[in-house]
């Protein structure tokens, strides 16, 4: 079952920066796994007692965990929760909650397209030379819009039977 909470640990501790290792957690992300996992219930354990419980576990200076100390975490938040249980029952109800969880992302600040962006992003409204610049479905045709491309093949702009020189048959 340790295993498990250490690989959720791990989970949670690289969750929103690249240069995590995965061995110490923060507190935020400490928050966040408890806050995800269901163990912070704002009822029982608050996000105050988890602050509170973070930073009696972590060494004097630091400002990150690791897994021991988080184990040990778990266990003053489990009999925080899991009130008239023993310690080893309610941290193993606290390992139950975190099986298998990832860090959640809902809530995250998505693109809105508002008010007149989606007029002017619009490419079927464009006129003039504008209009050349993307194809029937809206996709941009790069340099080949933007640029006049010369035809080199020797023929004339307007010259309906190009390429045909080579094809004429002897009569």
């Amino acid at each position: 079952m340790a295993s498990e909470a250490e690989r959720t640990f791990q989970r949670f501790a690289v969750f929103g920066g690249s240069s995590s290792s995965g061995t110490e957690m923060n507190n935020k992300n400490f928050s966040k796994l408890c806050k995800d996992c269901g163990i912070m219930d704002d009822k029982r354990v608050t996000s105050t007692d988890v602050d509170i419980v973070f930073s009696k576990v972590k060494a004097k200076n630091a400002r990150t965990i690791t897994f021991q100390q988080f184990q040990e975490a778990m266990k003053e938040l489990g009999q925080k929760q899991f009130k008239g249980k023993s310690p080893d029952e309610a941290l193993e109800n606290i390992y139950r909650l975190m099986e298998g969880k990832d860090p959640a992302t809902t809530g995250v600040t998505k693109a809105m397209t508002v008010g007149g962006v989606s007029q002017l992003t619009d490419t079927s409204k464009y006129t003039g030379t504008h209009k050349e610049r993307f194809d029937q479905s809206g996709k941009g045709k790069g340099i080949a819009g933007r640029e006049d491309m010369t035809d080199n093949s020797g023929y004339v702009s307007g010259y309906k039977g190009a390429g045909t020189y080579d094809k004429k048959g002897s009569s």
